[in-house]
């Protein structure tokens, strides 16, 4: 079952090491701290139906949400009606070019389709915030409501009828079959906590899935392909099989105090397939349900549940999240990562300190020991080029707003990756991670304004009107026009990533309303104050640069420069990527800040030391180069994108390639004005520091 069912889940020890993690708050959960309980998460008791108040719920009701799969960048609403079929990829396509002429043939898409699962008759509908909407979510009530602490076996929900002979059925059964083969997944909540299936996979470990599929496919061929190699029952050829059936079991733990009723601590389920005889007093036995890519005339599928409850008393609500940790494979490569970037760093501080320490400190020794000027001209190194040092650069003005934009970013990421290590971020708290780093990106345009103007008056900038409009518009505009590009796909594929109308002009109120005035008043108190002083003075007439080794040109280390920290940060990168493309759920925020850190020291110090090596070569035009190396991080991170694409992801579809290179490229963007930015203010800080201390005439 690829890409659901791994081969691998993770040892005992990386674990229980995360989980002490936990405990410390280094690897946040949903979780009570101390004495209040986070924003938006208090829990909910619930008691038996005759023990029911104001305090304590009996009634328990299932939300669905979104349905994604990891072969389509398309996610759908639960009752989705769209103009696109998610089957309109490659697979689906030679699929219903194989099938026969009684079928829906592949010209006959683009038709209205829809998903046709149960529906709420009534129940009103959660409000999402804007972290929501952006990255797709619908949750939306379900006709699924539970009794607290009532069993209930083999219980109907609806039954669902399709004639073939009717074109509309047989579009809704079409789009039921695609959405099959190209392993669509349910995902529901209960009590805000996602309904997990779990599963035993190799040397008998549990795998902990956040979502189940709507069902399977037997090939023509007798192959299982996905989740059908879970029963082999699953057999008969051309065949889909659906998971109409759910088994519920809901674990809760009494209230200390015994009054206040119980809490909910995890929710799974286990999907199965019936054909149920008697659909109207359905009892869960018999073969499963297929649908037979012949079978013609009525199809009859009725869905149904079974619910149980179970006391556990180990488990505490504040950590309830804790066992999504068993959906979270390969853990220990997480300390892995760690390791391999504290050596990579160990060793860029211990080559930054010997030139610090060594190095530098007997350049400016022998400098200030001078006495004439027949021996400075006789010497050679970073102290001849202390004239051009701070000549302004080539394309200043581009330069300045790229540091505006990227320090808008690393404050930022700073401050919501700071958030969420404090466990406000949680995925509990849905939504609010995007959310928290789109206020923080909007509130920031001020030291964005502040920084572009300082440094643009620095390199002796005068256009200062045309410096903060391209501050406030140029890189946004890049990310908004192609974030609309790319939800203008979405939009004419019916899912449910598309952002609404009403949301994309209040993203716009937020850039043009609130980002763009606070951009302009960075900038006024930027200009307004003096030009950075540095500590020698510039020539008039510009030395000329003598002939640079291979190594020393600015294309080769530039390349080499970002090299060591995409090293820190790579593995780090493929369970984000996971999180995003394959639906893996993400919180382990302590690993991913420490990551933080560790590549700002790395791009840091490797810009420092290729600095230092070029300023040696007599080479001072380290403003562009700077940025540039550590800046470089970013077109590694396209390159890995791009292998992480063809070799682990199974997306399939002219439309889904498009969004998947489409968003990445906004995070290279993002990620090289982040980088970027960092290697300019090491570079920055050295060059001002080393000749601040050595004597000129």
């Amino acid at each position: 079952m690829s890409a659901r069912l791994p081969v691998l889940s993770p040892p005992r020890w990386p674990r229980l090491l995360l989980l002490s993690l936990l405990l410390l708050g280094a690897v946040p959960g949903p979780r009570r701290s101390g004495a209040f309980y986070l924003p938006g998460l208090a829990p909910v008791n619930f008691c038996d139906e005759e023990k029911k108040s104001d305090e304590c719920k009996a009634e328990i009701e299932l939300f669905v949400n979104r349905l994604d799969s990891v072969e389509s960048v398309l996610p759908y609403e639960y009752t989705a009606v769209s103009l696109y079929c998610p089957g309109s990829s490659t697979v689906a396509q030679s699929w219903l070019a194989a099938t026969s002429a009684s079928r829906v043939q592949a010209n006959l898409l683009p038709q209205p389709r829809k998903f046709d699962f149960c529906q709420a008759s009534e129940g009103k509908r959660p409000s999402e915030n804007l972290g929501q909407v952006l990255f797709g979510e619908r949750i939306e009530p379900s006709p699924y409501k539970f009794t607290f602490n009532k069993k209930e076996t083999c219980k109907l929900v609806c039954t669902k009828t399709y004639h073939t002979e009717k074109a509309e059925d047989k579009q809704k059964l079409e789009f039921l079959k695609k959405s099959m083969l190209l392993n669509y997944q349910h995902h529901w909540i209960v009590d805000n906590m996602p309904v997990t299936w779990c599963y035993d996979v190799e040397d008998g470990q549990r795998f902990c899935n956040p979502g189940f599929p709507i069902g399977c496919y037997i090939t023509d061929k007798g192959h299982a392909k996905d989740a059908c190699v879970i029963s082999s029952d699953f057999h008969e050829r051309d065949t889909f099989y659906i998971f109409n059936h759910v088994d519920i079991k809901i674990y809760y733990h009494v209230v200390e105090t015994g009054s206040m009723g119980a809490r909910l601590v995890a929710a799974k389920l286990e999907p199965k397939s019936f054909k149920h005889t008697h659909i109207d007093k359905p009892d869960c036995s018999g073969p499963p349900m297929d649908i037979s890519n012949k079978a013609s005339g009525e199809i009859k599928i009725a869905y149904t549940y079974s619910v149980s409850f179970e006391e556990d008393d180990k488990i505490r609500w504040a950590s309830r999240w804790d066992y999504i940790l068993e959906s979270m494979p390969h853990t220990h490569i997480q300390w892995f990562s760690i390791m391999n970037s504290l050596v990579i760093v160990l060793f860029l501080s211990g080559m930054v300190a010997m030139i610090m320490l060594r190095t530098l400190h007997k350049d400016i020794a022998r400098y200030n020991q001078m006495d004439s000027t027949e021996d400075a001209q006789e010497e050679f190194g970073w102290k001849l080029v202390h004239g051009d040092i701070f000549r302004p650069p080539r394309k200043g003005m581009l330069l300045s707003v790229f540091l505006g934009s990227g320090t808008q970013i690393l404050i930022m990421t700073f401050v919501t990756l700071f958030f969420a290590c404090l466990g406000f971020l949680s995925p509990a708290n849905r939504g609010a991670l995007m959310t928290c780093a789109v206020v923080l990106w909007v509130l920031l345009g001020t030291p964005a304004g502040y920084v572009a103007a300082r440094f643009y008056k620095s390199f002796g900038g005068e256009k200062w009107k045309t410096n903060v409009l391209l501050t406030s518009f140029l890189c946004p505009g890049i990310v908004f026009a192609d974030f609309f590009i790319m939800n203008l796909i979405l939009w004419g594929e019916g899912s449910s990533a598309a952002i609404p109308f009403g949301t994309l002009v209040a993203i716009l109120a937020l850039w043009f309303c609130i980002s763009v005035p606070l951009t302009f008043i960075g900038a006024y108190f930027g200009f307004k104050k003096n030009a950075i002083e540095h500590p020698v003075r510039t020539n008039q007439i510009p030395r000329q640069i003598p002939e640079q080794s291979f190594y020393t040109k600015p294309l080769p280390g530039i390349i080499m420069g970002g090299i060591l920290p995409f090293g820190c940060i790579f593995i780090q990168l493929f369970f984000i990527l996971n999180s995003i493309w394959s639906h893996q759920m993400y919180y382990m925020f302590g690993f991913l800040f420490l990551v933080f850190i560790i590549l700002v020291i790395t791009c840091s110090e490797a810009t420092i030391l290729l600095c230092y090596f070029h300023l040696c070569a007599e080479d001072y035009h380290w403003q562009w180069r700077s940025f540039l190396t550590s800046g470089f991080t970013a077109v590694y991170f396209l390159i890995y994108a791009v292998h992480y694409f063809f070799s682990k992801l199974q997306i399939t579809g002219t439309a889904s390639t498009i969004l998947y290179f489409g968003y990445t490229m906004i995070m290279v963007l993002i990620f090289f004005l982040f980088t970027g930015t960092i290697g300019f203010f090491a570079c920055f800080w050295f060059v001002t520091k080393i000749y601040s201390v050595v004597k000129v005439d």
